[in-house]
């Protein structure tokens, strides 16, 4: 550092410098002669009439000056040990992200006159420092620096590539990036991310990227229903591992984590996440080499500014196939309706004006709400169905898109609208539906036919009767040969034929229905058990407040119902049965299940409507876990077959 720079830090001329460094200060403001002597010691000057002719001999003294030794410890480690082992000594500094701080270190490495340096610059500018380096003839190795081509940096980009690749191995394409909001490797790590993605077709979108911490994270991943996450940060892995199993998630069994890791993990009592080990000691020991070899003036390799090893995990305990590809889809078979849904005091009289205090307009149909239901807690669903070619299709189509529900079996039919409901409701909760089929009435068996591609690797196949009886029929055969089990929701019927009857695995009427279908019995237990001599293994018949009835041929139980306050009681029977299906399908027993679809059911009637009222699986689950958080516990393993 020249006089000229010493001055300019003080604030004061170069003769005053000049003057106390040669101790002719006798004129000089006390206070001054103490402000320059300090900076002339903290930027380690020495005047020009003290240089002593300077030796080109080596000292084998090496610097390291980091941006922040608490960061780089395992890197300070990897370069200390391979300095030993060459025989030269280290000089270590902190710069504790302060490029004042910087400078002055800098000087002392230039008055110890080191052979060679590590720098990790504070910024880009502190490059402007290194002519005081380079003045000395000290050989520089820059560190971290991203924009400057020679920076030596740990390839981040190929282990966040190595990372989403690994998942992919296990056939997962729902994977989202959880990017470290404090750290910058998360967006090398991301790059990684991109391109991998990228190089197996698989489509980018920015709501992939999840964001931690922020309060929202676990809502994301639970609404676009991740079946793997990539964390560039151990401790981001750790949280959800933890996080996602108080919401009843099994790691890897619901969701697959993968992590990079810095080591520091070992010391803590956690489960195995699988990880990838940040090369940090070895690159200590890599670019210390590579220092070593310049100072030396040996020939450097080429191309290794870019440190990367073989990226391997250190074990595989956090990951599993996705759900989907275990568990089985639901298909849901039914109406596709445009609910107008009406409150008002009373219903509609003859010969009276019934005012409507209240509209909405919203998704609806039986076939709809199931789907809805099933897909907001979390399953793979396909719904078959038949819509108009006027603007409530498409508007439908959306909203269907949104609720990641699959459409391609449903049709459009140029000829008709597509179906409406006009639903009314008092205040007290109870419901009248009046219904125009549109669409819904043109289901035709040779659809089935025609979507019985679909019905492959089907878990359940929902049913209604509000469908042609025909096309239900064939629906029932469909799956049944698939080898799904079929529900179904009776509606709109007065009879239902034996050959329908002997096809149904879980049937589940409601108490008004029940009596319709079967009207000698009057109790709903003799209700129950003419039906199980029809053929069906499973019977459940809804009662409103009163909870559910089930009857099989071991087991004669009724089940209470949750407490909620009637709003609107629509949807409660088709949310009660994509409750059910749901949590069958993810192995807890028949007896939680219900009791698991009795609290959605009441969800859904505590608010209007009915497709807009189904509860999504966090909701529910966590409303469970303050009442009854053993209900939530299962093994994974189906308790009964229904």
């Amino acid at each position: 550092m020249t006089i000229k720079e010493i001055a300019g830090l003080a604030g004061v001329s170069v003769s005053t410098v000049s003057k106390v460094v040669n101790n002719k200060d006798q004129d000089i403001n006390p206070e001054t002669r103490k402000r320059v002597l300090k900076i002339v010691k903290e930027y380690n000057y020495t005047p020009y009439g003290a240089v002593k002719n300077t030796s080109q001999a080596k000292t084998f003294l090496l610097g390291v000056l980091m941006r922040n030794t608490d960061r780089n410890s395992q890197v300070v480690r990897g370069i200390l040990q391979t300095a030993q082992a060459h025989g030269y000594t280290i000089l270590l500094f902190d710069s504790q992200n302060d490029a004042s701080l910087e400078l002055k270190h800098i000087t002392t490495l230039c008055k110890n006159n080191v052979d060679g340096l590590i720098w990790e610059p504070v910024s880009q500018a502190s490059l402007e420092y290194e002519h005081y380096l380079s003045g000395q003839n000290i050989s520089v190795i820059h560190i971290n620096m991203p924009g400057l081509p020679d920076a030596y940096h740990i390839d981040f980009q190929q282990m966040g590539y190595a990372l989403t690749e690994s998942l992919l191995k296990y056939r997962h394409n729902r994977i989202g990036y959880v990017l470290n909001k404090t750290d910058c490797r998360s967006d090398s790590v991301l790059e990684g991310f991109k391109k991998c993605l990228f190089d197996h077709q698989i489509n980018f979108d920015d709501k992939i990227i999840l964001y931690y911490p922020d309060e929202s994270l676990l809502k994301q991943i639970i609404n676009y229903r991740f079946t793997g996450l990539v964390n560039s940060h151990i401790s981001s892995a750790l949280f959800l591992y933890e996080q996602m199993r108080k919401l009843h998630y099994h790691i890897p069994f619901d969701l697959s984590l993968v992590s990079l890791t810095d080591g520091t993990r070992d010391s803590i009592p956690y489960p195995a996440i699988s990880c990838m080990e940040i090369p940090y000691y070895e690159f200590g020991c890599h670019i210390c080499g590579q220092l070593i070899d310049y100072c030396e003036k040996k020939s450097l390799s080429e191309g290794l500014f870019s440190y990367c090893t073989d990226n391997v995990l250190d074990c595989e305990s956090s990951i599993s196939i996705p759900p989907s590809l275990r568990s089985k889809k639901i298909l849901s078979v039914g109406t596709i309706n445009i609910d107008s849904t009406f409150s008002v005091d009373a219903f509609p009289q003859p010969g009276r004006t019934t005012k409507i205090l209240q509209s909405t307009t919203t998704l609806g149909g039986k076939g709809a709400n199931q789907a809805v239901g099933t897909a907001r807690l979390g399953q793979e669903v396909v719904l078959i169905g038949k819509i108009g070619s006027d603007a409530d299709s498409a508007f439908i189509l959306e909203l269907l898109n949104q609720e990641n529900i699959s459409t391609q079996g449903i049709r459009r039919d140029p000829d008709q609208q597509t179906g409406k409901a006009y639903i009314y409701i008092e205040k007290s909760g109870e419901s009248a539906i009046t219904i125009q089929e549109g669409a819904n009435a043109f289901l035709s068996e040779d659809n089935i036919s025609e979507s019985r591609h679909l019905f492959h690797n089907a878990g359940y196949c929902l049913l209604t009767t509000e469908l042609p009886l025909s096309t239900v029929l064939e629906a029932a055969r469909t799956g049944k040969q698939a080898g799904a089990r079929i529900v179904l929701k009776p509606s709109a019927q007065k009879s239902i034929p034996d050959s329908l009857l002997s096809m149904i695995d879980l049937f589940v009427p409601n108490q008004k229905e029940a009596s319709t279908l079967c009207p000698g019995h009057t109790s709903v237990e003799e209700q129950a058990d003419y039906f199980l001599k029809k053929g069906i293994r499973t019977v459940i018949i809804t009662l409103g407040e009163d909870g559910c009835y089930l009857k099989t041929a071991d087991v004669d139980k009724y089940f209470p119902a949750s407490s909620f306050m009637p709003v609107d009681t629509t949807g409660g029977g088709d949310a009660f049965i994509a409750a059910l299906v749901s949590y069958l399908s993810e192995g807890y027993s028949l007896d939680q299940a219900i009791r698991i679809a009795n609290y959605a059911a009441g969800f859904c009637i505590s608010h209007p409507g009915a497709a807009s009222a189904l509860v999504d699986k966090l909701t529910l689950e966590t409303y469970i876990s303050k009442l009854e958080p053993e209900l939530l516990n299962h093994d994974g393993n189906y308790h009964m077959v229904i």
